[in-house]
């Protein structure tokens, strides 16, 4: 296991004074590697936690250039970088915060072609596409390889989000056998609402990989912004899913 130097214990003393995670839980941080499907509004301020926290290497996979319609929520971009890169925008603000972190920007969405790859590389995959097809893509993958899964979305004020051990909780497959209907490209969004489940999400993250708490395992999370409503309900696997029926 790496160990901290001593400016790292410096940086991440107060979250060591967590009981339950300690030096212990930021060596586990140090060593691990996350996958970061799309690095728009939850994907950025999951990505941006993670680094403050002190991952040891993030996998950020997002095509495309800046829009001036991202600046509302995603949070590694900058009106001065539209046109440009989006994870060259997010490495360049990632290594400001923590210069530690080590970051592979991929320039391209998750799809059938680069996923097992992706997810082979890493220890976890925070899953923040907003289209099925990349969730779906994942998910298989991640069942074939034995990878947890932070499963997270939002739309308009209302977001959910659960942990997705293979073999032990139900995957998104199990959740959502079809694609749903209502699922766009584009959608109404504040920024805040998807920060919000950005940073449960990276609290998922750290829990799994550290050992801390208790994850959304066979939960889910459904919070409704507008009334500020949280539910939790129990999710199960199903025997007949096509992804993970047979694990």
């Amino acid at each position: 296991m790496k160990k901290l130097t001593e400016e790292e214990k410096a940086t991440y003393q107060w979250q060591m004074w967590v009981p339950g995670f300690g030096e212990q839980g930021q060596e586990k941080l140090k060593q691990a590697s996350v996958l970061i499907s799309r690095v728009g509004g939850v994907g950025s301020v999951v990505a941006l936690e993670l680094a403050a926290a002190g991952i040891g290497k993030l996998v950020l996979a997002h095509g495309g250039n800046i829009k001036p319609s991202d600046l509302n929520r995603q949070l590694l971009m900058t009106y001065d970088g539209i046109g440009r890169s989006r994870v060259e925008s997010a490495t360049r603000r990632l290594k400001e915060l923590n210069p530690h972190v080590e970051i592979e920007a991929i320039p391209e969405n998750i799809s059938e072609s680069n996923v097992e790859r992706l997810v082979r590389e890493v220890d976890l995959v925070v899953d923040c596409a907003p289209l099925f097809e990349e969730r779906f893509a994942m998910n298989s993958e991640i069942v074939r390889q034995k990878k947890p899964l932070v499963e997270c979305a939002m739309y308009e004020m209302e977001a959910q989000i659960t942990t997705i051990i293979p073999g032990q909780t139900p995957c998104l497959s199990c959740l959502y056998p079809e694609k749903p209907n209502i699922w766009k490209r584009e959608f109404p969004v504040f920024g805040s609402v998807s920060g919000t489940i950005a940073c449960m999400a990276a609290t998922e993250a750290i829990k799994v990989i550290s050992g801390l708490g208790e994850p959304l395992l066979g939960k889910l999370l459904i919070c409704n912004l507008r009334q500020m409503t949280f539910q939790k309900f129990d999710i199960y696997r199903q025997s007949n899913c096509s992804v993970c029926g047979d694990i």
